[in-house]
């Protein structure tokens, strides 16, 4: 599969995993908090900030009772109707141009999730280099279409969709146009448990696809993250705040900036880590060999004596014979006389 250009950096197999820092609605109504978050995270190390591009009316419609109301006591917005949520989290649309440009000037990519047509419109005039497709949108054909034909980088996450639903969806975004396709794992629970986090999906969505996967991570810490380019991810998203302490709409699982740094060099080690299938002694391994175990005389040996378990041993350093010819060497006699902590070879028998 192809690598995928987004700005100053490539999303690609031999490529180091791209990080997205998610605003969402951490900037708590705040301009300059918002731009507090985008230098945190340039400062982090994090690729890109990604922001969400909707608005109450976008999203839904006033209504109570029902599925517009949030009655799940286990919820973080339990209480609230969707149009009030929405407008808590929403990200005013006047504040994107200073955002894309903030992170920009710090050196990230920004971009955002559309939510409906208008709002891909107003993402097109910003000159935005991708559109990531949120789990709740990624089934929706109208929007995947609009988005597609745009003909920008596509990343979509795959909570709450069936095999069928993103295989579905795939085929919408690639017969509209979409060239550059990035899927992401995710779970959509708010905050995602380990357990259900099932990252060995991912080769077997890069497998059935034939795109770069990633994660989109809403579990707490960094491990899943972390775990998750063992198995391929090659773009991980995490929420992000200045401090949960703050409160927000997705602080409760949202990464602080220290974090984050961790994130962003903890992934990279894994990456490295990765390396390719390799046996035998490597170049950076050749000084150790030394310190491998050889057989050795450890005690003064006449000319003519017998090697026995008490005089030879098998210990380190390794610059004797290697320990499979010990038992070999036992009962032998010595061709001279042979200090203590001399290394065996053959010329001694």
């Amino acid at each position: 599969m192809k690598d995928i250009r987004l700005e100053k950096r490539t999303i690609g197999s031999n490529e180091r995993p791209f990080i997205i820092a998610e605003m969402s609605g951490n900037h708590n109504q705040s301009l300059d908090r918002a731009l507090q978050i985008v230098e945190e995270a340039a400062k982090a190390g994090a690729d890109a900030v990604k922001l969400q591009t909707y608005t109450p009316d976008t999203m839904t419609i006033d209504v109570d009772g029902g599925l517009f109301s949030i009655d799940d006591e286990d919820s973080l917005w339990y209480g609230k109707n969707l149009y009030e949520l929405y407008g808590l989290a929403h990200t005013p649309w006047d504040w994107h141009k200073p955002i894309f440009e903030k992170a920009r000037e710090l050196g990230m990519m920004p971009f955002s999730t559309p939510f409906d047509d208008t709002s891909v419109d107003f993402l097109e005039e910003l000159g935005v280099s991708a559109y990531k497709m949120a789990s709740f949108e990624n089934t929706d054909w109208p929007l995947l279409k609009k988005v597609a034909q745009t003909g920008k980088p596509v990343i979509m996450s795959t909570g709450a969709a069936t095999l069928a639903d993103i295989d579905e969806s795939v085929q919408v975004l690639r017969e509209n146009g979409c060239e550059d396709l990035v899927l992401l794992k995710c779970t959509s629970t708010y905050p995602a448990t380990p357990e259900n986090t099932n990252l060995v999906t991912i080769p077997s969505m890069r497998e059935i696809f034939n795109c770069h996967i990633g994660l989109s991570d809403h579990t707490l810490g960094i491990g899943a993250a972390v775990a998750s380019v063992a198995l391929g991810a090659r773009v991980i998203e995490k929420h992000f705040t200045l401090s949960r302490a703050d409160g927000g709409t997705d602080a409760a699982f949202s990464i602080e900036p220290d974090e984050l740094k961790s994130l962003v060099e903890e992934t990279e080690r894994a990456w490295q880590a990765l390396g390719r299938v390799q046996y035998g002694i490597q170049k950076a391994e050749e000084n150790s060999l030394r310190y491998k175990r050889s057989v050795y005389v450890v005690e003064d040996v006449q000319e003519g004596e017998l090697f026995t378990k008490k005089n030879l041993r098998v210990i380190r350093p390794g610059d004797g014979l290697a320990p499979k010819y010990y038992e070999k060497v036992l009962g032998r006699r010595a061709s001279r006389s042979i200090k203590r902590a001399t290394p065996m070879s053959w010329d001694l028998l």
